[in-house]
């Protein structure tokens, strides 16, 4: 023990003398230190630069790639900074056009507020997971569409009305016309902001000017049986746009045509047309065939399905910078249901479309002929409209043939055979299921000019 300040000797180091601090001192390994901490670049005090320069390394590939390596994260830094801008980008670009897209549709709400009003009156839907939607073509000359006729006001009728059934395995889709002169039970119905309309027998395009899209979805149950589960409403604009969208629609004309109401003037032969051209050949009436109305809706189905091929086979359904131009006219120009009014209700009743083949997208006309009282109207066949009106509503198979290979005139006799399938029961002594009954019509895969 001592009396002296400060901490104890170290009994395991020599004492050196305070002169040392002034030359410096002498480790175990005999190398000398200056003040502050030693050279970098040193090992255990050894001197080994032998004319390096003074860091310690014998050869420049002693050397760190610290240049190298910080250039290179330096680069990959950059690099991610890019990326993630990129990706911020698309996302705000695509967040921008499903914006877009979502806001060009309309929302027919005062429809559907008639519909709920009257839904104990609507039928019951069987086929739980099939889809039926009722397309109307509106000739309302309002707007883009002044340049088709006078507009008298606003008022419009349908031009072209079409129930459209999906089958639950969403494996084939039936398109059945409703001819616009057809004689039917039109309900009381309650325009918005008007008074309540008396119900009548009238032609159907009447239902649409007197009560709207509610009033022409009533009329086709009251008619059908068949309850409507969804509505799309679109004008001649629309129409046009959606063909250009596409970059045309081949037809194939028996004759030469021209038609100075519908602004249309065409050669012989196939051809593609444009979105004007396509919209004076399914509104062409008298300049076409025999100029009837029943001529003019098989004309509307097969152009129908020409596009449906058009846009299957050119992979636009599954393209989404071709797709987009399509949403984007149809969307402009459409009115819908609450249910389809937002452009993922859109997608995926598209996407449910996708996988239909052409050969089982099928376009007919409601069984009909000249109505008795007046030939220039027209009635339902009985009982083969009620017949198709059962399959659909249970969502069972119809099958359509050329309306040559029928032989069926305008009246369009229900069966292919002479005997009735309806007679023949599921099951039966030779166990097959009784064939789908027959109608004349057409499918997408049809080639215009084979027709």
């Amino acid at each position: 023990m001592t009396d002296s300040s400060g901490p104890p000797a170290d009994p395991d180091r020599p004492d050196r003398p305070d002169s040392s601090a002034e030359e410096g001192s002498q480790d175990d390994s005999g190398a000398t230190s200056q003040d502050g901490p030693p050279a970098p670049g040193g090992n255990d005090g050894d001197d080994k630069s032998d004319g390096d320069g003074g860091d310690g390394f014998r050869t420049w590939a002693d050397r760190p790639k610290s240049g190298v390596a910080g250039h290179r994260r330096h680069w990959l830094r950059w690099t991610a900074l890019a990326a993630s801008f990129l990706v911020l980008v698309a996302a705000g670009v695509g967040w921008w056009l499903y914006k877009k897209l979502d806001g060009n549709i309309t929302t027919d709400t005062g429809a559907a507020a008639e519909l709920k009003a009257y839904d104990k009156e609507r039928p019951t839907a069987i086929a739980m997971d099939a889809q039926n939607i009722l397309l109307i073509g509106s000739d309302t000359r309002s707007g883009d569409n002044r340049k088709y006729g006078r507009d008298d006001g606003g008022s419009q009728r349908s031009d072209t009305t079409i129930l459209l059934h999906l089958a639950a395995d969403r494996r084939s889709a039936t398109a059945v016309s409703i001819p616009r002169d057809l004689m039917v039970e039109i309900p009381s119905c309650h325009p918005e902001g008007g008074k309540a309309t008396r119900k009548q027998f009238a032609q159907f395009n009447w239902a649409f000017e007197l009560g709207g899209t509610a009033c022409t979805i009533r009329t086709v149950e009251n008619m059908t049986g068949i309850r409507v589960d969804h509505h799309m409403v679109i004008d001649f604009s629309g129409f046009k746009d959606m063909v250009d969208a596409v970059d045309g629609v081949e037809v194939c004309l028996k004759e030469p045509v021209k038609d100075d109401d519908a602004h249309l003037e065409l050669p012989a032969g196939r051809q593609k047309l444009d979105g004007e051209q396509a919209l004076g050949y399914v509104r062409a009436r008298k300049s076409i065939g025999d100029g009837s109305d029943t001529e003019r809706m098989d004309r509307q189905q097969k152009f129908l399905g020409a596009l449906v091929n058009k846009m299957q086979s050119n992979g636009v359904l599954l393209n989404p910078t071709r797709l987009y131009p399509v949403l984007d006219a149809a969307t402009k120009s459409l009115t819908t249901d609450p249910g389809l009014d937002s452009l993922r209700d859109l997608y995926d009743l598209v996407r449910g479309m996708r996988n239909v083949p052409t050969e089982k997208v099928q376009f007919l006309t409601v069984p009909r002929q000249p109505y008795r009282a007046d030939r220039n109207r027209d009635e339902l066949v009985q009982p083969d409209a009620d017949r198709l009106f059962e399959q659909l509503r249970k969502d069972e198979p119809v099958a359509v043939v050329p309306a040559d290979e029928k032989n069926a005139g305008d009246s369009q006799p229900t069966h292919s055979s002479e005997e009735d399938p309806s007679d023949e029961k599921p099951g039966g002594t030779d166990g097959s299921p009784s064939p789908a009954p027959t109608y004349s019509g057409s499918n997408a895969a049809d080639d215009p000019c084979d027709q």
